[in-house]
């Protein structure tokens, strides 16, 4: 029986990364050789193990065909005399496709450490088109190394388009795509992952309201400015540096939904359609509801959050109501964030409103300061005056409303 560290740890330790996980092959064993030495079986049928004490996965080394449609569906042979190549050449990419011995030496059949030197994602063998995952895995990774100047070799993203053509997406399950897109988010290069999936196809099928975003152009009122893809990614590019937070960057990439259908200075408090695009988007994919609420409310509230300045205080005021501000305060620093890129507030400023009040504050400040003023009165004043049920919010509303209007008098004169 002999053991190898292999897949991300070994690429990641060659690349001078951070190393996560372990795991590890085992060639020339059983499954009972391992249960007799305390692993722990993972699962009935598929020969994954926990080590006894570090917990790491161990798995027999494994040939796989594929009898079927989708990922799910591979005969599984994990028979003893299997060698460490073929349990290799079953793996997705070059690169994940390095082994270790005890002993410190490296096994690379296929050629793994040259692409690690050369920065390209290559495909191991044909077998690569049997799993339908590896191009969303391949778009991952491509937006994971990005920083580090790897592309996708076009060779394999030829074999990309094929699984595509041949409709093997489409049996993927939700969760599986929402695991390796959200893998993606928390990457330092989101947008590249759904660069690679365009390139290969595979963005319109899985992602038709992004593809959308992607292909069209979205006209602002009076052509002050127009959206392409370039700017769009460009854009999740620029955030993802600042901030690692998976619902601000989704949450960024989905309000541009506010800008196609509907118009800026109709001045709608909430975008009823551009809200539901997003709703069904993350429902399709059971995207979690701290990811999803962010994403609706800043697509609904979108054109609203531009002309913040701009707003009665009634309207503010009801506004942080329906985000429920007063009990989760952290959304008022997500939308005054995505605020700082707001593709309508400088044009509109320049253009349109640049002698309406309140303009030496940008939308993210003002709605910021607007919220700490509200945020200090004191309520059991209120409840002193003997009222009772909604008398107690519309009471408390009537005050906020009438402090807001008094701090924008004072500090924002024409």
């Amino acid at each position: 029986m002999k053991i190898y560290l292999v897949g991300g740890a070994v690429r990641d330790q060659l690349l001078n990364l951070p190393i996560k996980d372990r795991d590890w092959v085992v060639v020339g064993a059983t499954k009972e050789m391992l249960l007799k030495q305390n692993f722990q079986q993972v699962g009935k049928d598929f020969p994954v193990f926990l080590h006894p004490e570090t917990h790491e996965e161990y798995a027999l080394a494994r040939k796989e065909r594929k009898s079927g449609k989708g990922y799910t569906s591979f005969h599984t042979n994990f028979s003893s005399n299997i060698t460490l190549e073929e349990d290799l050449i079953r793996r997705d990419l070059t690169i994940n496709a390095i082994a270790q011995d005890k002993f410190g030496n490296y096994i690379d059949p296929y050629q793994g450490k040259q692409d690690l030197e050369y920065r390209i994602l290559r495909h191991v063998s044909e077998s690569f088109i049997e799993d339908p995952l590896r191009v969303l895995r391949t778009a991952r990774f491509a937006a994971k190394l990005m920083h580090l100047g790897f592309r996708v070799a076009k060779e394999t993203i030829l074999l990309m388009r094929k699984i595509v053509k041949k409709g093997e997406l489409l049996h993927l399950t939700i969760n599986r795509i929402w695991r390796e897109t959200e893998k993606a988010f928390t990457t330092k290069n989101p947008h590249v992952y759904f660069q690679v999936l365009h390139a290969c196809g595979g963005l319109k099928l899985i992602f038709p309201e992004i593809y959308f975003l992607y292909q069209k152009e979205l006209f602002f009122t009076n052509s002050f400015n127009h959206l392409n893809n370039f700017f769009l990614l460009k854009g999740l590019s620029k955030i993802s540096i600042l901030t690692q937070d998976i619902s601000i960057r989704f949450a960024y990439l989905f309000q541009f939904f506010s800008l196609n259908v509907s118009d800026i200075f109709d001045r709608k408090f909430y975008d009823k359609v551009a809200a539901s695009i997003v709703k069904n988007f993350c429902n399709r994919l059971n995207i979690p509801t701290y990811i999803k609420d962010v994403a609706i409310l800043s697509t609904g509230f979108y054109n609203f959050l531009t002309l913040i300045n701009y707003q009665s205080s009634k309207d503010i005021v009801n506004f942080f109501c329906k985000i429920d501000a007063w009990r989760k305060p952290d959304r008022i620093k997500k939308f005054s964030f995505l605020s700082n890129f707001n593709l309508l507030d400088n044009t509109l400023n320049k253009h349109t409103l640049n002698n309406i009040a309140n303009i030496n504050l940008s939308p993210g400040l003002f709605l910021e300061k607007s919220f700490h003023i509200l945020q200090n009165i004191c309520i059991k004043s209120i409840l002193q005056q003997g009222l009772k049920g909604n008398q107690i919010k519309y009471e408390l509303n009537r005050v906020r409303i009438k402090k807001l209007d008094l701090w924008r008098m004072k500090n924002f004169k024409k």
